[in-house]
């Protein structure tokens, strides 16, 4: 309700099942793709083709729900004529652009992370190919941080799924607000 309802507004009921789950795909996936082992290890929100699907979702939502006022503002906006040129392109690929962006962000944050932890337990391996003993004295400072980047992970994993809640939330009610 403290998402939904300030940014969609009455219509929030509506799109309140779509939010939530959502949510709980991107926050369980993401906190599945933290376990090394069985069921987890698999990064699903960090596959461009699952994130594409949830944004494509996102898309056909909006655009399906946009109200007269919604289509107006984007096709025939409040500006001179002799700017419509101008502004209508830059709103059509504002549509496309959104859901695009929010494909993008969630797989390079849930990416990110995992390739920043890769890049710590190879600190190991490049290391002890030069010695062994150098392989032995990054093993911990590497662990340590594998450590606490997977500390990190863990916020990164609700985080990002709170924000793609939060702006389909907002693209959605863009798309049904009323005209006051």
């Amino acid at each position: 309700d403290d998402l939904a309802k300030p940014s969609i507004g009455h219509q929030a009921d509506r799109f309140l099942p779509m939010l939530l789950t959502i949510f709980s795909f991107i926050f369980v996936n993401n906190v599945f793709g933290l376990l090394p082992i069985f069921p987890g290890g698999a990064n699903v929100t960090g596959n461009i083709a699952i994130t594409m699907v949830l944004a494509v979702i996102v898309f056909l939502t909006v655009n399906l729900n946009g109200n007269k006022y919604y289509w107006k503002h984007i096709l025939m906006p409040d500006v001179p004529v002799w700017m419509y040129v101008i502004i209508i392109p830059i709103e059509i690929l504002g549509v496309v652009l959104r859901p695009f962006v929010l494909m993008l962000r969630l797989f390079a944050n849930i990416t990110a992370g995992h390739i920043i932890i890769l890049g710590f337990f190879s600190l190991i391996f490049i290391f002890g190919a030069m010695d062994q003993a150098f392989g032995l004295a990054v093993s911990p400072l590497s662990v340590a941080f594998t450590v606490f980047m997977g500390l990190l992970e863990m916020l990164v994993a609700f985080l990002q799924a709170f924000v793609f809640t939060l702006l389909t939330a907002i693209y959605i009610g863009m798309a049904v607000e009323e005209h006051h």
